[in-house]
């Protein structure tokens, strides 16, 4: 099945083991640093029939964060960046969808990074729903979206020789998404 009928309204959970909430940055300028955060919790509430009634809720934990070195993921939890003590999660609850064309949508919400608030855009798109193996409804969805990471509070960086600094203010953050459908058994 690739298209969405009514009957796939409803709740839908994110699959962790199947999705990616990731990002990538410019890191001296030359390179891209990769990392992805491990432990999130997110929820779509579809109404098929009018996508503007529907949601999405993502929570991620900061402490799961992931670039393949350790030493970077501990300076990124820390004041310098993430303060994950003090902002143990980064949040986005949507306050509308508008479909802009048949497998496509603008989630438009709110993002909160370090206590700090702002209204952001992503393109989704809508990749299809299939009934897995295991008999669940999956549903899956990619998109991304730049945002600056100094409007959010994340503001550390360090000068380069060259007049660049060592991390980009730009992140693109990027969804990979798995979400099964929330189905009640009939008993």
């Amino acid at each position: 099945m690739s298209e969405l009928t009514p009957e796939m309204s409803g709740e839908w959970r994110f699959d962790p083991a199947h999705t990616r909430i990731g990002f990538s940055t410019r890191h001296a300028m030359v390179t891209k640093v990769r990392g992805a955060f491990n432990d999130f919790d997110g929820v779509i509430r579809a109404d098929v029939e009018n996508p503007s009634n529907s949601s999405v809720r993502l929570t991620i934990k900061v402490a799961s964060i992931d670039t393949r070195n350790a030493q970077r993921d501990e300076h990124l939890r820390t004041n310098d960046f993430f303060d994950a003590p003090n902002y143990p999660e980064i949040t986005f609850r949507s306050t509308h969808i508008d479909q802009v064309e048949d497998r496509n949508y603008i989630v438009n919400g709110d993002l909160t990074i370090r206590g700090v608030t702002k209204p952001v855009a992503v393109p989704i798109e809508f990749i299809g729903v299939e009934r897995d193996p295991a008999g669940n409804l999956r549903a899956g969805f990619e998109g991304s979206r730049r945002i600056d990471r100094q409007a959010f509070g994340v503001k550390w960086n360090t000068a380069l020789d060259s007049g660049g600094v060592l991390v980009s203010d730009r992140i693109l953050l990027e969804f990979e998404v798995s979400a099964v459908k929330v189905e009640n058994d009939a008993g």
